[in-house]
């Protein structure tokens, strides 16, 4: 392969052929150029296949993000529920930009040299969560591996003024693995989410080609600490991880993870496919049937999680505040 240093300004996706970044703090990045052929998409199965709701709500949700200058998740990643949800009225905030210092190679969101975080933003996250009269937020981030804490005392911010103007709010965050820094995890839950969710997205030994920028037992020690120190210093905080399917995994490797996840006393586990947002991203390696996913949901509670939802469509925060219901929390009506 070919290596250069390199400045990079655009988004990598867009050039072809298609580059690798390996991300460190700063804007000097090393490139190695993928001369791999390009894969075809592999045609849906009929159980991946659904009807997009009509617009209306989704088209108000859109224009208030606008307004107040917000992201989302659901259309940074490009997650297939992005309709349903925002017809729903409900959205997952993506905060600290929208471009990530990591390149996971599953992932929709561009690689690039992030901008300062914006300091008005945890408002407008409140405000937006105000006007929408959500009674369970979902807050998320993109990795920024260039600031001294990873935007762990953002998320704390925005936490706080979620509270300040939604009391009764449950609220939930997914966040990056901090590069495994305790205090910074700490200081997220600190200002008291109700979930800290920090997804293992894949099996331990695909990380080198999914994840290459991340740790499998990384991650697990962020879930083990989170949850020793709500313990120790009394937090109602419930933990969460994820996985996606689909990427050369076999079915015994995802029952290993669980077993992993529920050894660092994760209390939520979700599971759902792995669908490529382009053809330069990881190939999808199979579909995997709604029973096996039945069968991963019936283990998960045989091994002690407090709620599972494994699906096709499942993702990490999609339908929280359903999971979060399952695992026997109250959401407060509006």
């Amino acid at each position: 392969p070919l290596t250069a240093f390199v400045s990079l300004t655009c988004h990598v996706r867009d050039l072809n052929p298609p580059f690798v970044l390996w991300h460190r703090c700063g804007f000097v990045y090393t490139c190695a150029m993928d001369i791999r052929p390009k894969q075809t998409r592999r045609r849906l199965p009929e159980w991946l296949k659904r009807r997009i709701p009509a617009k209306g709500e989704s088209e108000a949700v859109n224009a208030l993000l606008d307004e107040l200058g917000l992201s989302t998740v659901c259309r940074g990643a490009r997650c297939p529920n992005q309709s349903e949800c925002f017809a729903r009225g409900t959205a997952t905030f993506l905060i600290l930009g929208d471009v990530c210092t990591r390149n996971c190679r599953f992932c929709a969101i561009p690689t690039e040299a992030p901008a300062p975080p914006r300091a008005d933003e945890p408002d407008a996250v409140a405000e937006a969560a105000a006007q929408m009269n959500l009674n369970y937020v979902v807050v998320t981030s993109v990795t920024r591996d260039d600031l001294p804490d990873g935007g762990a005392d953002h998320f704390a911010q925005t936490i706080r003024a979620i509270r300040n103007r939604l009391p009764g709010t449950k609220i939930e965050v997914l966040t990056p693995d901090f590069q495994g820094d305790e205090s910074a995890i700490a200081t997220v839950l600190d200002a008291r989410p109700d979930v800290f969710n920090h997804n293992i997205e894949t099996i331990a030994r695909l990380y080198p080609t999914v994840r290459p920028q991340a740790g499998y037992q990384q991650s697990l020690n962020v879930i083990a600490f989170a949850k020793r120190y709500a313990c120790e210093h009394d937090l109602a905080v419930l933990t969460k991880s994820g996985l996606m399917v689909g990427v050369g995994e076999r079915d015994d490797d995802v029952l290993s993870t669980m077993r992993d996840l529920r050894e660092q006393d994760c209390d939520i586990l979700t599971i759902g496919q792995y669908l490529a947002p382009t053809t330069s991203h990881v190939t999808v390696e199979r579909f995997v049937t709604p029973a096996v996913f039945d069968d991963w949901e019936t283990a998960a509670r045989g091994m002690g999680f407090r709620a599972a939802a494994c699906g096709p469509f499942v993702r990490s925060s999609y339908n929280a505040d359903g999971t979060f219901n399952a695992a026997g929390e109250k959401i407060p009506s509006t």
